[in-house]
């Protein structure tokens, strides 16, 4: 593992897009950038925050129906299925956090190397699992804000473990749900095929006030070039997961 980061205006609701009511949600653009979660009562509780992706439609089965006029057996034969549809990319998206806590204290929530988290404990942020194939659930972190004092900020992200560029081959959205209010969507839309990682949001603890902003950087390599810029300051090596069974 060698690897990774838009202003808060305080004020009026009218700060970011909010979505209809049937959808309930808020949704952070580079025009709207931040929400706080104090003045919609959500500081407190438990923060849950999912990574979803599917394929991208307009690169799903393209080149195979003229594929088929000339090799017509092909038909018969089965699609690889992945991130919720069928692709012949194999991608695995992981979901992460950088945390800084108001002690000092700084560290990496991911899958890989299976720093898990502690939720009832520092850094008070947990993940709940590795999604290696895409499922409906997705990847979901839980951070307690029971415990917000001690936690000052959060940078969340997202990779490519298998080093395979494809965010443009994906349609990634990060969703907040706090323990009130409106859930909070970040899609990843941008396309940036060479991107490895990006970071999405970052939480901060602003004089007592917990304010989530959108970030959606993409950068080319993994979470040492996150670290580098938002100044985290961590020590990152090489790390491997474990083969995976379906």
């Amino acid at each position: 593992m060698s690897f990774w980061d838009g202003l808060w205006r305080g004020g009026r609701s009218t700060q970011f897009d909010s979505g209809s009511a049937a959808t309930n949600a808020i949704t952070l653009t580079k025009r709207n950038q931040s929400v706080s979660l104090t003045k919609q009562g959500a500081a407190n509780g438990n923060l849950r925050i999912n990574l979803s992706w599917r394929m991208r439609t307009s690169d799903i089965g393209g080149g195979r129906r003229g594929s088929l006029l000339r090799h017509p057996f092909q038909a018969l034969k089965p699609e690889v299925v992945q991130a919720h549809t069928q692709s012949m990319v194999n991608v695995d998206l992981d979901l992460g956090c950088m945390y800084e806590l108001t002690d000092g204290d700084k560290g990496v929530v991911q899958p890989l190397g299976s720093f898990f988290g502690e939720l009832n404990a520092p850094p008070y942020v947990k993940l709940s699992g590795d999604d290696r194939f895409g499922s409906g659930s997705g990847e979901t972190i839980f951070v307690n804000f029971d415990h917000r004092e001690q936690i000052k900020r959060l940078l969340v992200f997202v990779y490519i473990y298998d080093q395979t560029p494809a965010f443009d081959r994906t349609h990634a959205v990060v969703t907040l749900y706090p323990s009130n209010g409106p859930r909070i969507e970040v899609g990843l839309d941008e396309r940036h095929p060479q991107a490895r990682s990006c970071a999405v949001v970052m939480i901060e603890n602003v004089k007592n006030e917990l304010i989530v902003r959108r970030e959606v950087k993409f950068v080319y390599g993994f979470q040492a070039e996150l670290d580098r810029l938002y100044g985290w300051g961590l020590q990152w090596g090489r790390g491997y997961k474990a083969k995976a069974d379906r």
